[in-house]
């Protein structure tokens, strides 16, 4: 079975901070979104159902880890304030 790598799973204890900045801020909103896209992608790529090219594959995980360091940290700055 593939892991679901959804922000709510991925960072159980922020679930209160991510539901926030989903409302407050327009920036995290869309990197959010990128994030689920790309790990859409990913998922497809892991379940055999989009033929790519190995590169294509390591692109996308590799999008995907860097979004996913780019939303925590933001996840942790609002957690500070």
């Amino acid at each position: 079975m593939i892991e679901s790598h959804d922000l709510f799973n991925e960072f159980p204890e922020h679930q209160d901070t991510i539901r926030a900045l989903l409302l407050s801020s327009d920036d995290f909103a869309s990197m959010m979104k990128d994030y689920s896209e790309v790990d859409r992608k990913v998922a497809r790529i892991e379940q055999r159902l989009d033929a790519v090219s190995d590169l294509y594959a390591e692109e996308m995980k590799y999008l995907r880890v860097r979004l996913k360091d780019r939303l925590y940290k933001m996840l942790v700055d609002a957690g500070k304030g």
